[in-house]
């Protein structure tokens, strides 16, 4: 099994249908913060299931939402097909977009998940594809002193202010035993200091690299903003 099969089948990241919505609706509101206009073309690299991207599509121009699994891409048409001003595309088809199309790109929670010679391949890609001008956005980028553990103790704070306790409790015990530990612990999460992270934003031809506040819940997390050059 890889990530990409971890996502495209049935998991329990999510302790309950309340998590969910929350996380959702959390990032959404996160990725709106950055879109520059109402009509901004924007990509979302990643995407997940994003339940909340009607009101995101509502804050900007056109919206694409980028997922590499089939199951959860179907999962976004059936919710978002009658949007007019959502597409739902794979990868591929990010790469077939034209240059200088978009205004923002965000790829919240991914990069982990890719090796980093996929991670620069797709920098470039967003480079291309963005506006002069246009914005970067890698969110909940994981640095190596974030330990499982850190990550849990997040989780429960953020369940106890959206009252999901108990279903956070039992939610991480059922990970112990389930194929997201048993991938971590094969293929790892891809980790980066920070002056690491904006050193190879940078060496994609990206300007204006800086920090930001991080997306959805986790401050030990973080997040880095760029710019293409005008």
């Amino acid at each position: 099994m890889s990530w990409r099969d971890f996502w495209n089948g049935e998991h329990a990241i999510y302790v309950s249908p309340r998590h969910k919505a929350l996380h959702y609706r959390q990032i959404a509101t996160d990725l709106i913060g950055h879109i520059p206009s109402r009509e901004a073309v924007v990509l979302d690299h990643g995407c997940g299931e994003a339940l909340d991207a009607a009101r995101v599509a509502a804050a900007c121009g056109r919206l694409y939402l980028c997922e590499a699994a089939p199951s959860v891409r179907e999962k976004l048409r059936s919710q978002f097909g009658r949007i007019d001003t959502i597409a739902v595309v794979a990868p591929e088809e990010v790469e077939a977009l034209p240059e200088n199309a978009l205004d923002l790109v965000v790829a919240n929670s991914l990069i982990q998940y890719l090796s980093r010679d996929e991670l620069k391949a797709l920098l470039v890609t967003w480079r291309e594809k963005l506006k002069p001008g246009g914005a970067l956005v890698l969110a909940d980028v994981i640095p190596p002193d974030v330990s499982p553990l850190t990550d849990a103790t997040q989780l429960l704070g953020f369940a106890w202010r959206g009252g999901f306790l108990t279903a956070a409790l039992a939610g991480l015990v059922r990970t112990a035993f389930s194929d997201y530990r048993k991938l971590r612990a094969q293929y790892g999460l891809a980790t980066y200091a920070a002056e690491d992270a904006m050193a190879l934003v940078r060496e994609a031809g990206f300007v204006e690299v800086r920090r930001d506040a991080n997306f959805g819940h986790n401050p030990h997390r973080m997040t880095f903003k760029a710019n293409k050059p005008d």
